[in-house]
């Protein structure tokens, strides 16, 4: 598909002068030539300005013969069948498979990163596997996976290839979905956007501090994305929050960030606590307990929402869809594994009425706890 790149004023960016000679590649979109003759990334808000030779913050978008070029496009770290819960979606087509892939690099800089391998890599054969996006797509479909995820590192900064595989796996009657920080320019939204089925969002925190200090980025632009992808789009949109203690583990920041989802984006928006587990750049920090989650949990139903999980933890109450209108256990969890479904492809309580938002099946699948890499 072709995305015109746009013009528009420069902005402070990120040079990469340490960086060694670039690769090739296929052509990126959204970049521009400055009138000191660097070269503009617009699709994130760093708005790297490279010279020849140089690459973006994220590392795979490179100078190359006077124009921007993706090195990833085309180039997997690996690909892996996974329940689509393990995103998290809870309710999007609960208990089927999806085909998991990412690339190398980020435009974040997480310093707690639990796919930082991936993300921080600066070695190319990372990226060992090679797939075009309509062999991807055929793959999914011929592995009955219901979607495809772009995920382990942000498909942000791969954009133009999981576009065009996104609309590949459209065209092959396969469900894309992002798993994403959100951190992506307002020209770019759009585009990204529009072929996704579904998105998890992470809402990493809930202060500017946090997200200056911790991951290198800024609050706003991913509340901006949210908006955007819950209003503006028809996107099944949920989202992740990784509970880190002592950085966004208190009550008012955990209300506060409860009650912007609630009162900005709608209380039938899923949001999941996920239990941090010591890794990267912050490995001197305890595991999250599983009652700071539960904690978490109870101060976002306090604060209006309608369906909150929690992750990377055992608790089958916190993995459980619960009618808000009655109260009863309508898709009942234990870890990926679902042990009682109660809904129709209406997606309504069999006992109240009321409808839960998603998009739901007459019947779950049976992937369950499964985890099967897969070579393409």
């Amino acid at each position: 598909m072709t995305i015109p790149s746009t013009s528009r004023s420069p902005a402070a960016g990120a040079d990469r002068p340490d960086a060694p000679a670039p690769l090739g590649g296929d052509p990126a979109h959204w970049w521009h030539t400055t009138e000191d003759g660097r070269v503009e990334c617009e699709l994130c808000p760093r708005h790297c300005r490279l010279r020849e030779g140089q690459r973006g913050f994220c590392f795979v978008r490179v100078r190359h013969d006077d124009r921007l070029v993706l090195d990833t496009y085309g180039r997997s770290s690996g690909f892996c069948l996974d329940p689509v819960e393990k995103k998290p979606l809870a309710h999007f087509h609960p208990g089927t498979s999806v085909l998991s892939f990412g690339t190398a690099g980020c435009n974040l800089a997480c310093k707690f990163c639990q796919n930082w391998e991936i993300s921080t890599s600066r070695q190319w054969d990372t990226l060992a596997a090679e797939a075009s996006p309509r062999t991807i797509a055929e793959t999914a479909r011929d592995l009955a996976a219901t979607s495809v995820a772009f995920t382990y590192n942000d498909p942000v900064i791969f954009a133009e290839y999981a576009i065009d595989t996104a609309w590949a796996c459209r065209q092959a009657g396969v469900q894309p979905i992002a798993v994403t920080a959100g951190y992506i320019s307002e020209e770019a939204r759009p585009a990204f956007f529009a072929p996704m089925a579904a998105a998890n969002i992470d809402l990493k925190g809930f202060t500017e501090q946090f997200y200056r200090r911790v991951t290198g980025a800024r609050l706003e632009t991913v509340l901006d994305t949210l908006r955007y992808v819950v209003h503006e789009t028809d996107v099944w949109t949920e989202i992740t929050t990784l509970v880190i203690p002592g950085f966004n583990d208190s009550d008012e920041e955990l209300t506060r960030l409860s009650q912007w989802v609630a009162g900005e984006l709608g209380p039938d928006v899923p949001l999941h606590f996920s239990a941090f587990h010591p890794d990267n750049r912050m490995r001197d920090v305890a595991r999250t307990p599983v009652s700071t989650l539960r904690r978490a949990r109870e101060l976002a139903r306090a604060a209006g929402l309608h369906h909150v999980y929690v992750g990377n933890v055992h608790d089958t109450d916190g993995d459980t869809t619960w009618c808000p209108g009655c109260g009863t256990a309508l898709i009942v969890r234990d870890w990926y594994q679902i042990l009682c479904y109660r809904l129709g492809p209406d997606g309504r309580c069999p006992d109240c009425g009321t409808p839960i938002p998603g998009r739901w099946e007459e019947s779950p699948g049976d992937f369950g706890r499964q985890r099967i890499p897969v070579r393409i």
